[in-house]
């Protein structure tokens, strides 16, 4: 086999597996149990817990997380417990900061706009050091 050959199953490999990230990461509520996964190791039960779904709903949505990488499970009889593994989000970090060079485009046409636009006016009769003092509640009421 040569390497140009090895090194394009290497690539469908990656994309597939970024395919699987970025797919997983699309649904709210797995993100949601990622976020969960975050505070540490979870049994489903207790991942199903905050949604208003059948454990069997969630357990599919795990599923998706386990295939892109992003949860492993020990299984001990009946009881599973999740554990993230957060590994995979970096090769999408990578991907998606490849694209970072458009948004800060953005931002430097946005800086010089705002750079560009005239001095605000001061307003008219506005004077920093007025001494008048401002009527309090008593002396309204009691006209002092």
């Amino acid at each position: 086999m040569t390497l140009a050959l090895v090194s394009d199953r290497n690539s469908e490999g990656q994309e597939e597996a970024l395919d699987r990230v970025f797919f997983a990461l699309s649904d709210p509520v797995r993100r949601a149990i990622l976020r969960r996964l975050d505070e540490g190791p979870a049994l489903v039960s207790e991942l199903a817990a905050p949604f208003a779904m059948s454990l069997q709903a969630v357990s599919r949505h795990i599923q998706v997380l386990v295939r892109a990488g992003l949860v492993a499970q020990e299984r001990t009889g009946r009881i599973a417990r999740c554990n993230l593994d957060a590994a995979p989000l970096y090769d999408a970090a990578v991907w998606l900061n490849h694209y970072t060079h458009y948004w800060q485009r953005q931002f430097d046409e946005l800086t010089a706009f705002v750079q560009a636009l005239p001095p605000p006016k001061a307003k008219r009769g506005a004077s920093k050091t007025s001494t008048k003092r401002k009527p309090t509640l008593r002396s309204t009421v009691h006209g002092s």
